[in-house]
């Protein structure tokens, strides 16, 4: 796919340009849920995809807007922005988009309760009373049935432009699909009803190099091991990245989970240029010697030492 000023919305919302408004509102609702900052522990990289799927959907729900997209033309700005204050909720924020705020909170577009009797007609001579209604039966179990899943494995440009994927399944039947762009490794794919039975087949994307770097959209993860000694010192440590090895500095004092980022290190698209975060991991040797273990005890005493003081 080459690359332009404007994305291609269709299948960053993983859809064909055929599909209906209520096709292209699932599809929003779907990707919106996945990308919203607040269910991403406000992660930039997700705060970039949410806005452009909230971007995506103005423009195709929008028969002017869509039409000056399809012929590549410059898009007609919405009127409004709901990232002028930050990221409302998501429930809040379908709201704003689909305008059901005002019917949710009139009362009167509150459902009332079923009754659990209802008149019987009487025979001739007979008082008119009320008869309780019998329970419905309930349905028949249902036997779970497993979903079936294959795994794709995408270089780092095919995941970040978008590329087309064939698949057989068991029946023989070929399947062909476009990934999405901005793709990242983990991502679960949905093929609704496409298996045998009317099962869902899902793919999950493997995007991660030779060196163990995991790509997701234009930014690159690493798992950096460490001896405690390094980790608890400093050190510098060659880290491979997508462009070769590069030396970091890791500062003393580095615990599991630490992320240290490489400003440049990621994927680029257009004018945006993705970072590499190093993830530090403390391990400690299974095969600790007798003078290590001893060195070990006396850290344990001087941690003890220090909290007594």
């Amino acid at each position: 796919m080459t690359s332009t000023a404007n994305p291609d919305y269709w299948s960053l919302l993983g859809i064909r340009p055929d599909s209906d408004a209520a096709q292209l509102k699932r599809a929003f609702r779907r990707e919106a849920r996945r990308w919203h900052p607040d269910l991403n522990g406000n992660d930039p990289v997700a705060e970039e995809r949410f806005k452009l799927v909230n971007e995506a959907y103005a423009v195709l729900n929008d028969p002017r807007r869509r039409d000056a997209w399809q012929r590549g033309g410059a898009v007609v700005e919405a009127d409004d922005n709901p990232f002028t204050t930050g990221f409302p909720d998501f429930e809040d924020y379908l709201d704003v988009i689909f305008g059901r705020r005002e019917r949710r909170e009139d009362p009167a577009a509150e459902s009332e309760p079923e009754p659990d009797v209802m008149p019987w007609q009487a025979s001739d001579g007979e008082a008119a009373t009320e008869r309780p209604v019998a329970a419905p039966a309930p349905p028949p179990p249902v036997l779970a049935v497993e979903d079936l899943e294959s795994v794709v494995e995408l270089t780092p440009d095919q995941a970040l432009l978008g590329t087309q994927v064939e698949l057989t399944l068991g029946d023989g039947t070929l399947i062909q699909l476009d990934t999405p762009p901005f793709a990242g490794d983990g991502w679960r794919l949905r093929l609704e009803g496409v298996a045998p039975g009317g099962r869902d087949h899902f793919l999950q994307l493997r995007v991660i190099t030779e060196e163990g770097l995991r790509v997701d959209g234009l930014r690159v993860h690493y798992k950096l091991e460490l001896f405690p000694p390094d980790a608890a010192l400093g050190c510098a440590v060659d880290v491979p990245t997508l462009d070769g090895p590069v030396t970091l500095q890791v500062p003393p004092g580095s615990s599991s989970g630490r992320l240290l980022r490489l400003r440049g290190r990621g994927l680029s698209m257009d004018e945006q240029l993705g970072d590499q975060l190093v993830e530090v991991v403390v391990v400690i040797p299974s095969d600790l010697g007798e003078d290590e273990r001893a060195l070990y005890r006396r850290l344990q005493e001087l941690a003890v030492e220090s909290e007594i003081q």
